[in-house]
């Protein structure tokens, strides 16, 4: 499998690559204490991390819904934090106009779940030579994921990291098949898991969506166990107060704990 570095956080090797943060920018001082506080927790445990938020939600349930602070406001903010924390950065674009610019701030691009066939979308994140990180579709099966990186190489991308995040089961519900790594490994890149929307129930809330946020340490080591060569986790210090995804954000505090069984999972496979 080849190895993905990002700064110096690894996918694909013998340690386990994180990417954390909340689910969006909510404020310049949120992020940049989030951010911090991440780190120091990573830093502790050996860990290295990739800073993730989004400045916009374009995906969300409702009109009402929190988006964000916008692309200019939001760009910025993750600039910021990545000068003053050190950590590398990843978001998601939405269209492919926002590729080339959102590429001068971060170190991956992030295709969402939804619009991870959409030819142009990857063509444009790849064009960037950034890492792209391709969220799989939850109407897609694992193997379907060749042919999206087959779009991605054929636009010469050559960093390319794929995270699984459940499969739709009926409505309302996902399920994390746990062989979705292995098959995905198979394409040759590295694959990481994402620990806290696997835990959704998508539109669960009717105007939201709900989620099982007591699933997400399951899931999560569950995903390590079967060898995946990262984990994605949204992070907040506010869970019910949080603008975005309040139902499977996991809380701040609870991090380093759960950070530690990974870490002891993680050891004894390897």
């Amino acid at each position: 499998m080849k190895e993905i570095v990002i700064n110096d956080v690894c996918f694909g090797g013998e340690s386990l690559g994180l990417i954390l943060g909340p689910c969006v920018i909510e404020s310049r001082d949120h992020s940049l204490m989030m951010a911090e506080s991440i780190h120091n927790i990573t830093n502790r445990l050996g860990f290295k991390f990739i800073f993730k938020s989004s400045f916009d939600k374009a995906n969300r349930s409702s009109i009402a819904s929190f988006r964000g602070l916008g692309f200019d406001e939001g760009l910025a903010i993750l600039s910021e934090v990545k000068k003053e924390i050190g950590c590398a950065i990843i978001t998601d674009i939405h269209e492919s106009s926002q590729a080339k610019m959102v590429a001068e701030v971060v170190d991956v691009i992030q295709i969402p779940a939804f619009l991870c066939r959409q030819t142009d979308l990857l063509a444009s994140a790849a064009k960037t030579g950034r890492t792209v990180n391709i969220k799989k579709g939850q109407f897609l099966a694992p193997w379907d994921m060749k042919n999206v990186v087959d779009k991605l190489k054929e636009y010469q991308c050559k960093k390319i990291l794929l995270t699984d995040r459940g499969t739709q089961f009926g409505y309302n519900n996902l399920i994390a098949d746990m062989r979705s790594i292995p098959i995905m490994q198979d394409f040759g890149y590295p694959i990481i898991f994402d620990a806290t929307h696997s835990a959704q129930l998508p539109g669960g809330g009717g105007l939201t969506s709900s989620g099982m946020r007591e699933m997400i340490p399951t899931l999560a080591k569950s995903a390590v166990a079967a060898g995946c060569d990262g984990v994605f986790m949204e992070v907040h210090n506010d869970i019910n107060n949080a603008k975005s995804d309040s139902a499977t954000q996991w809380p701040l505090s609870e991090l380093e704990h759960l950070l530690i069984k990974l870490k002891h999972i993680r050891e004894a496979i390897i």
